[in-house]
């Protein structure tokens, strides 16, 4: 593809609920510095299925068309003038954040708070930030992460998900020999239990409210789950004196698991929020009375790069959490899968190849 030529892409573009639309839109050659990719494999997120189903989520609404996807993967295809790293045909997972690097956040390294964040896929900003759910991209090389020949396009577009997961439990700190309970069993459930294995915890119980959603969890290094809409007593033991986890990772974003983090944790033990939602009512009482540290965790940076490593040489075998593939031209119905939770975990679209 020479310079100054264009190409078209199939773009799957949302223009509010439940109005999926598959569209061409064109793809220029990639500029200095830049990257053509054909894109392999992107996964359907929470944050994209609010999108679809209700427009946004809290006080984020869409307000223009969009391009939604932010978890990807594709080969290169073409380079432009200055790329080094990277070759024509290699499997990269495509990191979406994009800081600016100059805001007072990024001066004091604290890039995933930064003021003018731009990332793929979100209707934070506006104008919105097009997402990767489309044949082929244009990104800036330094997005791009080599996958390796092992895996497969599939898996590298869960580095996404994994490195958010990574910097969740990266919060907690030392896991080695811990007790850790992570509420919710979703893939970020799930890649939070691989990644609390891969860091050393000794016990993890997962708890749910789908027993399809615990054998994920069971498959990514569970040692325990509990079905709590059938056993509500089933993390009774662990209440005992005071409780006795040392590490909570609430991803549910439901309150009565919270309620059940904070009843289950240790006094001075640690609840590391991951999932979101609206606003929930909080027994603060018990969260004082046990001195508890709650704290959130937002998105990731560094860890993107140590997650595709992880998928990479399979450290981190995360093909469990893969339920279901579709083309890009049956993204309303990988949309409409991605809401089934009795029998979805992570739905993906592919692309033309």
């Amino acid at each position: 593809m020479r310079a100054g030529e264009a190409r078209h892409a199939r773009v799957a573009r949302l223009y509010g609920r439940r109005d999926l639309r598959l569209e061409m839109a064109e793809i220029a050659a990639p500029r200095e510095r830049e990257v053509l990719l054909k894109m392999a494999a992107g996964g359907i997120c929470g944050s994209d299925l609010h999108y679809y189903q209700d427009g946004g989520f809290g006080p984020v609404r869409v307000q223009e068309p969009i391009i939604p996807g932010h978890e990807a993967s594709g080969h290169v295809a073409a380079l432009g003038a200055g790329v080094s790293g990277l070759a024509v045909g290699e499997l990269v997972a495509v990191n979406p954040s994009q800081p600016c690097g100059v805001c007072r956040f990024c001066r004091e390294g604290l890039n995933i708070h930064c003021l003018n964040m731009q990332f793929m896929g979100s209707a934070m900003r506006l104008p919105h930030t097009q997402g990767m759910f489309r044949d082929w991209l244009v990104v800036p090389a330094s997005q791009c992460f080599a996958a390796g020949t092992l895996v497969s396009a599939g898996e590298a577009a869960c580095a996404e998900p994994l490195a958010v997961c990574l910097h969740a439990v990266a919060q907690a700190g030392d896991l080695t020999g811990k007790q850790v309970l992570v509420t919710g069993a979703g893939p970020i459930g799930a890649l939070v239990a691989a990644a609390a294995r891969h860091s050393g915890a000794e016990t993890i119980v997962v708890t749910d409210l789908a027993d399809a959603a615990l054998a994920r969890a069971e498959a990514m290094g569970a040692t325990r789950v509990v079905n709590i809409r059938r056993d509500p007593a089933g993390l009774a033991e662990y209440e005992a004196d005071k409780g006795r986890f040392d590490f909570v990772f609430e991803c549910s974003a439901a309150e009565p698991a919270l309620r059940g983090a904070i009843a289950a944790v240790r006094p001075r033990g640690l609840i590391v929020q991951v999932g979101v939602t609206g606003d929930i009512t909080v027994p603060l009482s018990a969260l004082v009375g046990k001195e508890l540290r709650w704290i959130g965790s937002q998105r990731f940076d560094d860890e993107f790069a140590s997650a595709v490593e992880l998928i990479g040489e399979r450290r981190i075998d995360v093909r469990p959490i893969i339920s279901h593939a579709f083309p890009i031209e049956d993204a309303v119905m990988a949309f409409e899968q991605a809401g089934d939770r009795s029998a979805a975990c992570k739905v993906q679209l592919t692309f033309m190849p």
